[in-house]
């Protein structure tokens, strides 16, 4: 749904790749997934692939594994990172009150500092991630989903 001022506030956009259209035969009674034009199931040979088979050759794609990859290659090394960081501060702050409670500047103290930090890396990772999956991960991905919404399309009909 689009946000915007005017009469039409509540308008959907079908060209959105993102909109979650309802995939034929998805959440019909007894599973029957056929329309009111159909006559019947179409013999095996030209039945055409169910929405569940186009997901998993998609997942099996080499694109998609490719933007997989892309993900786990940002977000394992900075997961790790960051807790790595987080347990450090937490474990200086428990066991070394004195290097913790050294000043920095008038009332700051190394501990404020760190736990300030703490917060700034907060931040900095956010935006990295946004950063990575926009340049490296949002194209590829939106293809991805073009060509999934394309060919799930086909299989309605």
């Amino acid at each position: 749904m689009e946000k915007e001022a005017g009469p039409d506030t509540a308008v959907l956009r079908f060209d959105d790749p993102w909109y979650e259209a309802p995939t034929a035969g998805w959440g019909e009674p007894d599973g029957a997934g056929g329309t009111a034009t159909d006559d019947g199931p179409r013999p095996e040979a030209q039945r055409a692939p169910s929405a569940a088979e186009i997901y998993l050759e998609v997942q099996s794609s080499p694109a998609f594994r490719e933007v997989r990859r892309r993900y786990r290659r940002f977000v394992i090394p900075a997961s790790v990172a960051f807790l790595l960081w987080y347990l450090a501060y937490v474990i200086a702050a428990t066991t070394a009150h004195d290097l913790m409670a050294r000043p920095v500047a008038g009332a700051l103290n190394v501990a404020m500092v760190a736990g300030l930090g703490q917060f700034l890396t907060t931040f900095l990772l956010t935006w990295a991630y946004a950063r990575h999956a926009r340049l490296h991960r949002d194209r590829a991905a939106l293809e991805l989903r073009w060509e999934t919404q394309e060919m799930t399309r086909g299989a309605g009909r």
